[in-house]
Formats: structure tokens, sequence, C-alpha cells
């Protein structure tokens, strides 16, 4: 079992002027810890279940670029992207660009988009969710294309590029590692079992039928299940002084007795730095072997 930090919320205890050095603080941290993932929200207004949309809300790509530069090991991604954010064949080079200047450790964490409030704030078409489900396959063709070096034209419904060039390539062969987050079981997990390296899942008392639903699609599309790393959002709650560390090493025992191989999600009390380091001393070494 696999740890990965979640970075939620970046209204900080000191405040704006000194969020990028906390940030960094953080990031480096959760590095030297033995976090496996790295990983930021991809939106521009914070969301209703962590605060009101005027709440600190920093763009994705930027932060996991900053973050590139303060850690050495972890791999960075969005959970996730929202597909209708921005045209595929820039979301591949932004991806490739983490790659490249992160030294191999880039993602594409990518979804069908939820929040039409930010979208309708910030100017967004926000088709209906068929035609995002639509958009979303179609960027996933396109990043693969970028990345196995095809310059052919690619014309689908929504999205026609008359030259994907990109250039560096990406230093993780043969692509950046491709995370579709979502439960759907019609078609975000089909999507995984068709394009996907991993899939995240909300917890819930269905997570095991979505593990047999995604095992379904896998068998229907020839793929090979145990290949899908799969991940569950997780919230780290370890206590003050790391008094709930035993009952997370439990909660993540059970996880992968189901089948997961990774849980990945915000620390409580991150900005006090400790809970990271506690998680690194007592929790990922007790479920290392999972």
């Amino acid at each position: 079992m696999k740890i990965g930090l979640q970075i939620p919320d970046f209204t900080t205890p000191d405040g704006p002027g000194r969020l990028g050095a906390d940030l960094a603080t953080v990031a480096r941290t959760a590095d030297d810890a033995g976090f496996e993932y790295l990983a930021v929200m991809d939106h521009f207004f914070q969301i209703g279940v962590i605060g009101p949309p005027e709440r600190e809300m920093l763009e994705a790509y930027t932060t996991l670029g900053y973050l590139a530069g303060h850690t050495s090991r972890a791999r960075l991604l969005t959970l996730v992207t929202g597909v209708i954010y921005r045209h595929p064949g820039i979301l591949a080079k932004m991806v490739t660009t983490l790659d490249v200047l992160s030294g191999g450790r880039g993602a594409l964490g990518i979804g069908a988009a939820w929040n039409d409030e930010e979208s309708r704030g910030l100017g967004i078409p926000f088709p209906p969710v068929a035609e995002r489900f639509e958009e979303l396959e179609e960027a996933l063709q396109i990043c693969l294309q970028m990345w196995r070096g095809d310059e052919s034209p690619y014309y689908g419904r929504h999205y026609q590029l008359e030259r994907p060039i990109n250039s560096p390539p990406a230093l993780t062969q043969p692509h950046p590692p491709i995370l579709i987050g979502g439960g759907g079981e019609r078609k975000t997990l089909r999507l995984v079992a068709q394009y996907a390296q991993a899939c995240n899942l909300f917890p819930g008392p269905d997570l095991a039928r979505k593990l047999d639903v995604l095992r379904a699609h896998c068998d229907a599309e020839g793929r090979d299940y145990d290949e899908i790393t799969k991940t569950c959002y997780f919230i780290f709650d370890v206590g003050a002084k790391g008094e709930k560390a035993g009952q997370v090493v439990d909660q993540l025992g059970n996880l992968a007795g189901m089948g997961f191989q990774a849980a990945i999600g915000a620390v409580a009390g991150v900005w006090d730095i400790t809970p990271l380091e506690i998680i690194g001393s007592d929790v990922i070494p007790a479920v290392s072997a999972l």
C-alpha cells in the first residue's frame, strides 16, 4: 500500500504572504517522509465541502511546477483535472513539461468535471455530461497519440489537431501514467479499462462492487485487471500526536484487503507538519508490505 498526499486547501495559518514558503515545507516534508504521490485539486474556486468559493485556491499546474522544484521523488499529479478546463493538446504539453522538468515524475489525473459554478464564474463552457465524457475520451486519445510522438492529424467530434507536436517528449516511458478519477460504472470505469494505468475511487459501501465492475470492463476490453493501480481517496487523521496512527493503519489494511494499492488524500493538520512526519514514521512503514 502506497500513500499519497493531496492538498485541497490553501488557506494557511500564516496567510497568502507565507503560502509559497509553507507549501514548499509541506511538500518537502511529505517527499522526505516517503509519500509516493503529491497531488492537488484542479479547481479555480474552492469547493463546497471545504469552504466557500472565495476561499484561497491555486491553479493546479502552476502549483505542481512549483512543487516539482521543492521535491525529488514523489510523483506529481492533479486529483483530478477536469477535461473541460484545458484543450487536450495543451494539457498533453503541460503534463509533458511537468514530467520533463521534474525528472520523470509527472502524471495525468483526469475526469469529466462536475463544478458548473466555477465554469459559469470564469466563462468556461460546461456542456452536458454525455458530451463531457465524449470530450474526455478524445482527450485521452490525443494525449496518448502525442506521447507516442505521432504528429498525424487528429480529427474527432470535439477536437481537431492538424499537427500535434510534442517536443521535448516526456521522460516517463512509454508515457506519464494516466489516472482517471470517478466511479461511474458505465462510462468512467470503462475508460479506465481502455486507457488508464490507475483509477481513483471515493470511499463508500460500494467500493468492492466498483472494483468488480472495473474487472468486468477489463475482461470486455481484453485488459489485464492487475495492470491497473487501484487508488482510493482517503482522509489521513493520525491525531495531533499520532494517537490515531494505529487506526489509520487498520483502515488502510482494510483497503489493501479489498485490492487497493494506494490511498491518496488530505492530511488533517497538514500545515503543522507534524502529522506528515508521523505518517512517515508510523504509517508508511507499517503499510508498505500490504
